[in-house]
């Protein structure tokens, strides 16, 4: 079977599975106030064919999984379709959370096979949190966090999306987390896929860092699962700190991924609109959408805030 070897040569081995279209958040980066129109049940891709296409996808390849959303854990019966993949040849299964339902399922996810968990926290203030989220789930969130370290699904780490004149003045407080408790904090660039898209709220890496700079002095540092962040963290702190310039520096020649919708497509490149449907195949058809999506898949993105069309809002693809 044929190994999943993009044209610009890049080893592809990770895929990322979005297993719903379903958010119990509205982010403003993410998704319209309104939020976006609910595919139907039908058009979401279930469990068995999930488990169908992965099973295909390991013999190309694939090594690592992380099941996203929407928000994943509002799907009924999250843990079956976790300790399926958990019987499956893959090095390591995680997740990107909101973690607003966290707390009831932390320990299970655990036990069925879960490795590691993904956290999408932009504030730790009650009423910014509100704005940014268009919810009152902060306290929700925080009992998620802590049952995550409870359950050992370690690295924790939390996602900040850092949006000048909103959360930028928290940013010390977050590494301040990392120094206090073992979790990873990551600070990524805000960018323009679904919902708003404001430049000016763009901040950079090296303005993130150079700020945290005037305080800390920032240590290299490693993590598992690193992905694309470039860690540091503090003096004797229990956690770390990463950085993911996903704009000002992109780290797209290294890129070792693809996407699979919540209705069933691979997507090659997440800022893209290409898509290649994968409902319903054979699996010599999986393996063929699979290395078609590595024709389509591009030698870098072309993310700006200038007018561009994207046909899905970031809540539709997963992250």
């Amino acid at each position: 079977m044929q190994k999943l070897i993009d044209q610009h040569g890049r080893k592809i081995d990770y895929l990322r599975i979005s297993i719903t279209d379903r958010c119990n958040l509205r982010c403003c980066y993410c998704m319209p106030a309104a939020g976006v129109e609910n595919k139907k049940h039908s058009e979401i891709i279930s469990y068995e064919e999930i488990i169908k296409i992965v099973k295909t996808a390991t013999q190309m390849g694939i090594k690592k999984i992380r099941l996203t959303g929407g928000e994943p854990l509002v799907r009924k019966d999250i843990e079956v379709l976790v300790s399926e993949l958990s019987s499956l040849n893959l090095e390591d299964i995680s997740m990107t959370s909101n973690a607003v339902v966290l707390a009831e399922k932390a320990e299970l996810l655990k036990k069925s096979g879960l490795d590691r968990i993904n956290i999408s926290l932009d504030t730790l203030k009650k009423e910014k949190f509100e704005q940014i989220t268009r919810r009152n789930y902060l306290p929700e969130v925080l009992k998620g966090i802590n049952a995550a370290l409870r359950a050992d699904l370690k690295p924790v780490k939390i996602n900040m999306v850092v949006m000048k004149g909103v959360n930028d003045d928290e940013i010390l407080d977050f590494v301040e987390l990392s120094s206090q408790k073992e979790i990873n904090v990551r600070f990524i660039e805000y960018m323009p896929l679904g919902g708003e898209a404001e430049a000016e709220k763009f901040m950079s890496t090296k303005e993130t860092k150079n700020l945290i700079e005037t305080k800390y002095e920032l240590l290299p540092a490693v993590t598992k699962g690193s992905g694309p962040a470039n860690y540091f963290k503090i003096e004797d702190a229990a956690g770390t700190i990463g950085f993911i310039s996903a704009l000002s520096e992109h780290f797209c020649s290294s890129c070792n991924r693809l996407r699979l919708t919540a209705d069933a497509k691979i997507k090659p490149c997440l800022a893209g609109n290409q898509e290649v449907e994968i409902k319903g195949m054979s699996r010599a058809e999986i393996e063929s959408a699979f290395l078609k999506a590595l024709e389509l898949k591009p030698a870098c993105h072309h993310l700006d805030f200038t007018e561009q069309t994207y046909h899905r809002n970031m809540s539709q693809i997963g992250g």
